[in-house]
């Protein structure tokens, strides 16, 4: 069913709607919430068991659909509620929505401008749940912690301004990480702040803006910060910000949009226009690099790292039908295989599997496996330009569209018990 999300339910219906919801979803399958950008464990895989191989001929059916307006936010699900972004008449809107009907729970606007530029526009940061909130970043750095429960705003930061950053080519796009009563993210500076009042905390020097996220490992006993900006890849201390280890990693029209995979003390990064991938590792001091190659370049959209394989879109937007998903070896970069016929899309894993999000928008069920690319299933899903990652949680996928179109559909999956 097609949904407009103009509605707002009274609060009582809300409480009994959320219920059923979650309900709902624990009933269908064992399976994880998705609480922020790239899953629980911020790598791309869902816990989901028990995901058939074949899907009904027909493809699969929308439990339902509904408009959230322009971006390419992905989303967070939460305790059976899903949280979005989109851009509609010059407004930004995080929507709180009921995920086992699409009912709108509640919404948050604020202007902005769309910034369209070379792409559709909107919100491209995803929001971020964290006990009773969620933390979300508009195209120009409006931050907000507001209450999961109804929207209401708890503290709001303006980052060009707290920064003393423009706001970037592409907007801002880095997507908030929670690190015990940190909320960090990436601007132009790597930035902590108070998680429950929005207070500064510390500040990196300014640089040339990524368009990824930071990411966090754990090296002699300390935890640290790794991020991918236009300059390079850095690693700070999660406690201070003081810069670590450097090593220059520049891009043709400054597009470093990817966020670090790590593995141990080995940081692996990517980027599109013929850059390529590298692997980095850190020693304490420096960072000291292992392989650089073009078997990977990532433009935007994240790889995944598998049992030592990294699974990803090899390619760029503006090329999309030379587009390819590529399968390398992450200790060594060599190409282990590639397939043509996605474009420009995105993909996650659950149950030794690849989720893939072909750019126009068909959902693909692939064989996880290094030794070459099976299709198990296919179902067209969504039309227009798809480049925003999916989500997974307690047996249902959500994708959405560049013009704002979002679907749930149900992965067919073996009944399982939520004890």
């Amino acid at each position: 069913m097609i949904r407009s999300c103009g509605f707002k339910f009274p609060p009582y219906q809300l409480t009994l709607l959320t219920v059923l919801g979650c309900i709902l979803c624990s009933s269908l399958t064992m399976g994880d919430d998705w609480p922020h950008w790239n899953g629980k464990n911020r790598d791309g895989i869902s816990a989901e068991k028990g995901i058939l191989r074949s899907w009904p001929p027909e493809g699969l059916t929308a439990e339902w659909s509904c408009e959230i307006g322009t971006g390419f936010s992905s989303m967070a699900i939460v305790d059976g509620r899903v949280y979005a972004m989109g851009h509609l008449d010059g407004e930004e809107i995080v929507w709180c929505l009921n995920a086992s009907d699409g009912q709108v729970l509640w919404t948050h606007r604020y202007k902005s401008q769309l910034l369209p530029n070379l792409h559709e526009g909107g919100p491209c940061s995803t929001p971020t749940v964290d006990g009773d909130f969620v933390y979300t970043i508009g195209k120009e750095g409006q931050f907000y912690c507001l209450h999961k429960t109804d929207g209401t705003i708890q503290w709001h930061v303006e980052l060009q301004k707290e920064l003393d950053v423009k706001v970037p080519e592409w907007g801002f796009s880095s997507s908030p990480l929670i690190l015990n009563n940190q909320v960090l993210l990436e601007g132009g500076r790597i930035v902590s702040f108070n998680k429950r009042n929005g207070q500064k905390l510390w500040q990196s020097d300014r640089h040339a803006a990524g368009y990824g996220s930071v990411a966090t490992f754990e090296y002699d006993g300390q935890i640290l910060l790794a991020s991918l900006d236009c300059d390079g890849l850095r690693v700070s201390s999660s406690e201070t910000g003081e810069e670590l280890a450097f090593a220059e990693w520049k891009s043709p029209y400054e597009t470093n949009s990817t966020t670090p995979i790590i593995q141990g003390n080995q940081i692996f990064i990517s980027t599109g226009y013929d850059v390529g991938c590298g692997l980095f590792e850190f020693d304490g001091k420096s960072l000291k690099r292992i392989y650089s190659n073009k078997n990977m370049r990532n433009h935007f959209n994240n790889s995944v790292l598998l049992d030592g394989w990294i699974y990803g879109i090899d390619g760029n937007s503006h090329n999309g039908r030379n587009a390819t998903l590529n399968c390398i070896q992450f200790s060594t970069g060599e190409l282990a295989w590639k397939q043509r016929g996605l474009g420009c899309g995105s993909l996650i894993a659950a149950d030794g599997k690849l989720i893939v999000l072909s750019e126009k928008g068909a959902l693909v069920l692939a064989e996880q496996s290094e030794k070459g690319f099976t299709e198990l299933a296919r179902s067209e899903l969504l039309s227009g330009r798809c480049w925003t990652a999916p989500a997974l949680a307690n047996g249902y996928l959500f994708a959405r569209n560049a013009g704002g179109t979002l679907k749930c559909v149900k992965l067919p999956g073996e009944q399982q018990s939520s004890d």
